[in-house]
């Protein structure tokens, strides 16, 4: 019998091995943070695993999720970006990115990183939860939403507080793997 495994991964190669090796992983370097922010901003609306199959295509189109780069973006990079077959293709989702990277910026000046100030929501630490069951996760809690409110306030598109809670989940500032899951404490 093999290890224990959430369920929502189960089936799928792609999706058991980034189960396993990142999601919940707590992440606390910028660059990281901001990958998952670009995923998450393309996934909303969207399958998971539609990304996961897209992530390679998305780094080389987006300058290895370089935000300094991004934040420079004009309309001829826009205009390619739209042509590129191996991203989505969403001409909001593309500009909300741009305006991202910009805002992403800012909160690093106004906090040292952005890390130190994503991690704020959570004092610093991964919150653990305890469900059985991953049908049993929230969408979206109070921290997520406040977190949601708090990035529009700073100029940030595409992070509504279910977007914000699968980043909070990806990223590790929460632990929602099933308490049986052999990730469930290694995390």
């Amino acid at each position: 019998m093999g290890v224990q495994k959430c369920g929502w991964c189960l089936g799928n190669d792609l999706y058991e091995a980034y189960h396993d090796e990142e999601w919940g992983v707590p992440v606390k370097d910028d660059p990281t943070l901001f990958e998952f922010l670009v995923l998450e901003t393309f996934q909303a609306g969207l399958s998971w695993l539609t990304i996961l199959k897209k992530r390679e295509n998305f780094r080389k189109a987006f300058d290895n999720f370089d935000y300094n780069k991004i934040a420079t973006y004009e309309q001829p990079k826009i205009d390619s970006l739209l042509q590129d077959t191996g991203i989505i293709r969403n001409k909001l989702k593309i500009k909300a990115t741009i305006t991202n990277a910009r805002a992403f910026i800012e909160v690093q000046k106004d906090f040292g990183s952005f890390s130190n100030y994503i991690w704020g929501f959570v004092n610093g630490k991964p919150i653990k939860n305890s469900f059985a069951d991953h049908r049993d996760n929230p969408a979206k809690t109070e921290i997520s939403d406040a977190l949601s409110n708090d990035l529009k306030k700073r100029g940030f598109k595409f992070v509504g507080s279910t977007v914000v809670y699968a980043h909070m989940q990806a990223t590790g500032m929460v632990n929602d793997h099933e308490v049986n899951c052999f990730r469930y404490e290694q995390v």
